[in-house]
């Protein structure tokens, strides 16, 4: 796959290294910052610290997406991460914001507001105004693989074959995306999104399949049950080891992006993998 170029507020970009993306949740139900919503000021200082540490996106989320969540109504999203995008672009005009949303109406007033991407579980499916609205937009959209929502991903997840079917479908959305006129699309193949851990970890060996599609890939593998299941620990809080592994593996794998609650970690990941590699 020739190296990609994402247009990002008129800019091109070239990903012709590995990029990291920052994980800000402003919500109380994160499977891993759990707890009181941050405030502005948190958020602004968290949001600091990830671009000190060398991160090229923050992606900013308002609702939980871990297993079983309670999806919450876009009112209330909005109203979470609204005031913090604004801060974070009034702060740092530089940084690359994504918002991490199913809603059109969230991304709308998110961009507006200094978003630069929209980053969208549900591949289009849970908002049908989502597709037209980030194509009006202009923004780059993340489409991710799910099978199901979130609320019942988990139970039983079957393909006929995992890595097969997830190309089958990301690419029948891309269609519909170019279809809408976005252009600009960055993939994400779902990892633990209605997915067994043997499930997993079969689209991490093969992830490099996924350059069929003509897109830079992400991986969001950060502290997720399928590494604290291969690690034998029980909580998010214990698996940062693992995390630094199972994305080197991803790097490897061609991985063109790393979504991340570590930046630090995955930039220094990043330097030894360019190392290894030779790149400068």
């Amino acid at each position: 796959m020739k190296t990609p170029v994402l247009n990002i507020r008129g800019k091109l970009h070239t990903i012709d290294r590995p990029w990291v993306m920052g994980i800000l949740n402003v919500t109380s139900d994160s499977f891993y910052y759990q707890g009181s919503i941050l405030t502005v000021e948190e958020a602004l200082k968290r949001a600091g610290q990830m671009l000190d540490d060398g991160a090229d996106i923050i992606d900013i989320g308002g609702q939980s997406t871990r297993p079983g969540a309670t999806r919450i109504p876009p009112e209330k999203e909005r109203d979470r991460v609204l005031p913090v995008v604004e801060a974070i672009f009034r702060h740092f005009p530089e940084a690359i914001i994504s918002i991490d949303t199913f809603y059109a109406s969230v991304a709308k007033v998110a961009v507006y507001a200094g978003a630069a991407i929209v980053n969208d579980v549900s591949a289009g499916r849970i908002d049908p105004a989502l597709i037209p609205t980030v194509a009006g937009l202009h923004v780059p959209y993340i489409l991710m693989h799910m099978l199901g929502e979130p609320q019942n991903m988990q139970d039983a997840p079957v393909y006929k074959e995992v890595v097969s079917d997830i190309i089958l479908f990301l690419s029948e959305r891309l269609s519909v995306l170019r279809a809408a006129g976005i252009h600009d699309v960055i993939i994400d193949p779902g990892f633990g999104f209605g997915k067994t851990r043997a499930h997993n970890y079969e689209l991490l060996r093969r992830l490099k399949e996924l350059d069929v599609l003509g897109c830079p890939v992400l991986a969001g593998l950060s502290r997720k049950k399928m590494i604290r299941r291969s690690m034998c620990v029980a909580t998010p809080e214990e698996a940062l080891t693992g995390t630094i592994a199972a994305n080197m593996l991803a790097l490897t794998a061609g991985a063109h992006l790393l979504r991340v609650h570590d930046v630090k970690e995955a930039v220094q990941t990043i330097r030894i993998y360019q190392d290894w590699i030779g790149m400068e």
